[in-house]
């Protein structure tokens, strides 16, 4: 079996590779294919992943490129994992909004809106050689912002195009753990749209155990997405929410946090990853592996570092890190989907009904049972109120996204940015839309 990696040479691919080559990997790939556009970083990572292949009684073979229809070709699963416009697209991403008193994030709010506009074109080819060269792969979908990507790529591919988050089952996952249960055996319902969702309930033989651990501080206190939100407010709303709610809920606070920070995330990663790269390029592989845990490890244990204040209760536990890892995700679907030990995951796909008030092409974030036949959504309880209000605006600002894409016009761009809920002014939605233009070559070629 071959897989394919679009962005290949990513800093989380020796994490996959470990999963995929490991004893307990349920599944055998006999080839992992990684494609990249930088040949420089496809060499640093098949440097770390050789020197790691011995050690791994599963390995699969290796093998590289930087075409596109060389990736594509005989593969029967392939990653999306791509970044688009590359760490300063980013940084653009954050610091233009931040410019103009507005949330700079990389998926959520009109940074993300921004990623989605110079992605867009991108993952449309993809999935156009997908059809032409491997019609019957499965393409999976983590390329940000997902939910919004695998809805664009489902025009092409359909069903065969799933998008996976680790955000919303690491929350489920912590939640079990919260009531001693085992995540194979509850059941659970989740709805949301992608970075923006919550776990409704919990049960454990039948009983839905969530109203015991929002009443438990002790049982908050081990759920990471509780600590970040606050006890009270996860208690109002009867909920947990997804992490990246932080940014919904606590907007002027978060705004002012990263404002103040030295440095946005994507400085950040640029200057710890720039690092990484730099340094591996005179070190031999067993150096580099080390270099690359350390960064790893640093890189993990400062994740939405903006949304934490500075004491010891908001900061990250050993287990909330353990708990994530696309590769897991990503390992799961592919071994359900091959014939192997049927999964109930929490998945974006298509809404067919699902949620009433949101179109049946939008794509959803819910529970889905996964087998040799396909993923196969859960029906959820109904949604109501603020968490179908911010769903449906949300929804309606990426909708606008794909359509500016598909027209190449600027004045439904516009709309998208003025529609989304943590855009607070038409006049700097225009403004948004103009500088992004100017900072980043991609969306400025998505118009032209």
């Amino acid at each position: 079996m071959k897989l394919t990696v679009i962005g290949g040479g990513g800093f989380r691919i020796p994490q996959l590779f470990t999963a995929l080559g490991g004893d307990a990997a349920p599944i055998t790939v006999t080839e992992l294919h990684l494609h990249d556009v930088h040949a420089d970083r496809l060499e640093t990572i098949r440097k770390i992943l050789e020197h790691l292949a011995p050690g791994l009684p599963k390995a699969p073979k290796l093998s590289f490129s930087t075409d596109l229809d060389e990736a594509v070709t005989g593969a029967q699963f392939i990653f999306s994992a791509m970044r688009i416009g590359g760490i300063d697209g980013r940084i653009a991403d954050e610091r233009t909004a931040l410019d103009l008193g507005v949330l700079g994030q990389e998926t959520v709010g009109p940074g993300g809106l921004a990623y989605a506009m110079r992605t867009l074109p991108v993952v449309t080819h993809l999935a156009e050689r997908v059809r032409e060269l491997a019609p019957d792969a499965w393409l999976i979908n983590f390329t940000n912002p997902a939910g919004l990507v695998t809805e664009t790529m489902r025009r092409i591919l359909g069903d065969r195009v799933i998008g996976i988050c680790d955000t919303p089952i690491g929350l489920m996952r912590r939640a079990t753990r919260a009531v001693g249960g085992d995540p194979r055996a509850v059941e659970f319902d989740y709805v949301g749209i992608n970075h923006l969702g919550w776990l409704r309930s919990l049960s454990v033989d039948g009983v839905d155990r969530l109203p015991e651990v929002l009443a438990s501080d002790t049982a908050l206190a081990g759920i990471e997405e509780a600590r970040l939100l606050g006890f009270d407010w996860v208690r109002t709303i009867g909920a947990l929410p997804n992490e990246y709610l932080y940014y919904y809920y606590f907007t002027r606070e978060a705004t002012a946090r990263i404002r103040s920070s030295k440095e946005t995330r994507g400085e950040f990663l640029k200057r710890q990853q720039g690092q990484f790269y730099s340094e591996s390029q005179g070190l031999g592989p067993a150096a580099t592996l080390d270099l690359w845990e350390e960064t790893l490890r640093e890189r993990e244990f400062t994740y939405m570092a903006e949304s934490r204040s500075d004491d010891a209760r908001d900061s990250r536990l050993e287990e909330d890190v353990e708990d994530g890892g696309y590769q897991k995700v990503a390992l799961e679907l592919m071994t359900a989907l091959s014939g192997g030990e049927t999964a109930t995951m929490i998945l974006n796909v298509g809404n067919r009904g699902n949620v009433p008030q949101l179109p049946d092409e939008a794509v959803i974030e819910v529970p889905c049972r996964v087998d040799a036949d396909g993923v196969h959504p859960q029906r959820v309880a109904p949604v109501a109120g603020d968490m179908l209000g911010l769903m449906r605006q949300v929804k309606a600002a990426e909708q606008l996204t794909l359509e500016a894409s598909l027209t190449r016009s600027t004045e439904v761009a516009w709309r998208a940015f003025a529609a989304h809920p943590l855009v607070d002014s038409v006049a700097v939605a225009r403004q948004l839309l103009d500088n992004y233009r100017d900072r980043i070559p991609g969306v400025a070629a998505a118009f032209d």
